[in-house]
């Protein structure tokens, strides 16, 4: 079928005031770090536990893997083990307790999630087909998921303090999508044209921004980390307000590691279908092409993070250095490899 120009322009606009709307959003998330009342949102609770959108960060050095409370969880009650407590208080009341930047905040980001997914559905409908055939539709694709994930998260665990560092994330990786590697739309080259674009590409893309979202929150608690054993080395003074803001240490690691288990079983099948997939289009399941070999080591290294914190306990930075090493790995093969490496999956389109 020919490309339908008019509905890709509608994609087009739509995307543009995505971006827009996720900026204003980044920018009333400031706006509450700077103008808000720290103390806000745990007004709202109306149950003894606390939730991930209250503070607790500062308080001293944390071990890298504590095996028990550690003085953070303490503070906040954040319990043993990875159970993480929730306020039981219905959601838009919580939002609007949470003061008028949150409000704006959580209205944009509604906006441009919504704009967003327009965008992406338009351009699948003018291109009849599911809308990440190359780079830029993988990119803009993958940023919604993660930010439609994301928003779900601050829903449901009152993290709007997280907001910022993800949101401010998607914008960049969006903007950089929109003005390095556009590409107008167009049909796919003949060894795309397969229904397990789909499948395979649709489970890749989904796991990826979720990936993007727990990466984000790695680096947010590996600055929360090096503050609290700064304070604790007397080398900076407690209180930062920053980081009195975001949820406690402990709560940005369960976070963290309850995306990836999310997002692992996607990869996984992703991953698998991908090889069935190979072996219609091939004549193989697996031939080692650095497309495949890459996905393999991300698979590899968060079923290595997985696996050490389900046996060996491993919380802390160690844990958190392997999962963004993972995401290093992922992010190695889209905008490496699978653009300078040519193999039997050079269909990113960047020159497009």
């Amino acid at each position: 079928m020919p490309v339908n120009v008019a509905l890709g322009h509608v994609s087009n606009d739509f995307m543009i005031a995505a971006l827009l709307l996720y900026s204003l959003a980044v920018l009333a998330f400031a706006g509450d770090f700077a103008f808000g009342r720290p103390g806000r949102t745990s007004a709202v609770a109306s149950a003894p536990a606390r939730t991930l959108a209250t503070v607790g960060a500062a308080g001293g050095a944390l071990p890298d893997d504590p095996g028990g409370p550690s003085q953070a969880s303490v503070a906040t009650g954040a319990g043993a083990g990875d159970k993480m407590p929730e306020l039981q208080v219905p959601v838009l009341r919580a939002i609007m307790a949470a003061g008028p930047w949150v409000r704006a905040a959580m209205a944009l980001s509604t906006a441009a999630v919504l704009s967003h997914a327009i965008a992406v559905t338009t351009r699948g409908l003018a291109v009849h087909r599911a809308p990440w055939g190359n780079m830029y539709e993988f990119v803009t694709a993958l940023t919604c998921f993660a930010a439609i994930f994301f928003l779900g998260v601050m829903v449901r665990y009152r993290a709007w303090a997280l907001g910022v560092f993800v949101m401010g994330s998607v914008v960049v990786i969006l903007g950089l999508a929109e003005t390095l590697i556009y590409t107008t739309a167009g049909q796919l080259v003949p060894a795309l044209q397969s229904y397990w674009l789909s499948i395979h590409v649709t489970a890749m893309t989904v796991s990826t921004g979720v990936f993007f979202v727990s990466a984000v929150l790695g680096v947010v608690y590996l600055m929360v980390d090096r503050y609290n054993r700064r304070v604790a080395a007397g080398k900076a003074v407690a209180g930062n307000g920053i980081v009195e803001r975001l949820p406690s240490i402990d709560q940005l690691d369960r976070l963290a590691y309850r995306t990836i288990v999310f997002g692992f079983p996607i990869w996984t099948f992703g991953v698998i279908a991908g090889a069935i997939w190979a072996d219609e289009a091939w004549g193989r399941y697996w031939g080692w092409d650095p497309v495949e070999t890459f996905a393999f080591i991300t698979w590899v290294v968060y079923a290595a993070f997985l696996h050490a914190r389900a046996t060996a306990g491993w919380r802390g930075r160690r844990a958190h250095y392997v999962q963004l090493l993972g995401f290093a790995t992922l992010a190695f093969n889209i905008l490496v490899v699978q653009v300078f490496i040519t193999g039997l999956h050079s269909y990113a389109g960047v020159s497009g």
